[in-house]
């Protein structure tokens, strides 16, 4: 692999300032963000108010934990604009990302908003070893998702040439990268195992592309898969964070000469590492859940948001702001499949409004081949129901409203999984 990583003339001034500079901007930052979230949305007024502090009140960063949290249900309860700071005019654009309930979650942006993100995007590219001139392959979806758009426009701002192919059509993949010669792709990772395979099975071999850097994000995966994927196309793999309600991609990401953990963009996002049972911070190198503060948001500033992911800060290295390890899992009961945000909740909101099949369900997640696949089993309401045409219905419901796949098992009445206690409604065999 070619030796990428970018030179230190080409960074941003912040990204390797002492701690001390970090941590003043990161307060003058914060203490605007609180007093705009305050002012001008009415539920972080109440939220403040209920909780007896007010934004003054944030003399230090540590201050920030006397501030209640904000968490997903929050953003779907006051859906659809509810959260949002600024009038429906300044506001540039809408994502929105799968809610639990069937609404999406949904989050806007300024245009000082976007120009944030599509910088931060284009530093996290420049970061992973992406430069001016390349030509970068987005297959991140397209739409509402901040993958695709989030992507783009960073790759612009770093003064890429964007081929913006989208998800799925895998034979289509195949013949752009063969014939573009894209340096860079931006693809969830285990999509990417696939186009790995395509490659095979066609009997080109991956390290004949002209791929030099493969930036993977919206799902977990692990450093085995960077092994296989950088010795299957001798290209470096390299590891984005973001999730919607704080921004999308870019929040976080992996500097291509190390790869020791994602240099979290600490001038516009505040980390904490929480307990997730008693909500008590704990200190840098312990594990917990993630919280997020953003620092420079207009449009949805968001104070302390639960992300639910577990991990652990640490010290910086080829940057001066800290790192987050690799996701090691969630503190509830959310599944990402392909990318998309799955909640149990879903399934059952459309097994309920499948006449014919009983409320029992379980849900199992497994690989077929190198993708993450899922299956649930239901049974029939009573032995007379159609088993394919129920199978069929609600595979189409899911695919519809929750915007992922499934194998439909349908079992006779009193077959699916019961519990005594808490029902284990997900399996995750992967």
């Amino acid at each position: 692999m070619k030796d990428l990583t970018p030179a230190r003339a080409d960074l941003d001034p912040i990204e390797i300032a002492s701690r001390d500079e970090i941590s003043a901007l990161q307060l003058t930052r914060m203490r605007k963000t609180l007093n705009h979230a305050y002012k001008n949305v009415p539920f972080y007024r109440k939220s403040f108010d209920d909780a007896g502090v007010h934004p003054d009140d944030l003399k230090t960063l540590s201050d920030l934990a006397k501030f209640p949290f904000t968490v997903k249900s929050d953003l779907r309860d006051n859906y659809p604009f509810g959260m949002f700071a600024v009038p429906q005019n300044q506001v540039a654009r809408v994502h929105a990302s799968s809610g639990t309930t069937g609404k999406p979650t949904v989050v806007g942006y300024t245009a000082g908003d976007i120009d944030n993100w599509a910088n931060l995007v284009a530093r996290s590219m420049r970061a992973s070893g992406t430069k001016a001139g390349d030509i970068v392959h987005i297959a991140y979806g397209y739409g509402l998702f901040t993958g695709g758009l989030g992507a783009h426009y960073g790759a612009e701002k770093l003064g890429c040439t964007v081929i913006p192919v989208g998800g799925g059509m895998t034979a289509r993949q195949l013949t752009l990268i063969q014939d573009f010669k894209p340096t860079t792709i931006m693809v969830t990772p285990s999509y990417m195992l696939n186009i790995m395979e395509a490659f095979q099975a066609e009997g080109i071999d991956p390290r004949e592309t002209s791929l030099e850097v493969g930036i993977f994000g919206a799902e977990p995966w692990t450093n085995a898969m960077r092994t296989e994927v950088e010795t299957a196309f001798d290209m470096h793999a390299v590891d984005i964070y973001g999730l919607s309600e704080v921004m999308g991609p870019g929040v976080a990401n992996e500097c291509v000469e190390t790869k020791d953990g994602l240099h979290i963009w600490e001038d516009h996002f505040f980390p904490e590492i929480i307990n997730p049972t008693t909500g008590e911070p704990v200190a840098d190198g312990e594990e917990g859940e993630l919280v997020f503060t953003t620092l420079t948001k207009e449009a949805l500033p968001i104070i302390r948001y639960r992300t639910r992911d577990l991990t652990r800060l640490l010290p910086g290295s080829a940057r001066s702001m800290r790192r987050m390890e690799k996701i090691t899992g969630r503190s509830d009961d959310m599944m990402i499949l392909r990318g998309v945000n799955v909640f149990p909740t879903q399934i059952e909101e459309q097994l309920l409004a499948t006449k014919g099949l009983a409320p029992h369900y379980q849900i199992e997640l497994f690989k077929d081949g190198r993708m993450d696949a899922m299956s649930i089993t239901v049974e029939l309401a009573n032995s007379s129901g159609d088993r394919a045409e129920l199978a069929r219905a609600l595979a189409g419901r899911i695919k519809d409203v929750v915007g992922v796949s499934a194998k439909i098992n349908v079992g006779d009445p009193g077959s699916a999984p019961r519990s005594e206690g808490k029902a284990q409604r997900v399996i995750d065999r992967r």
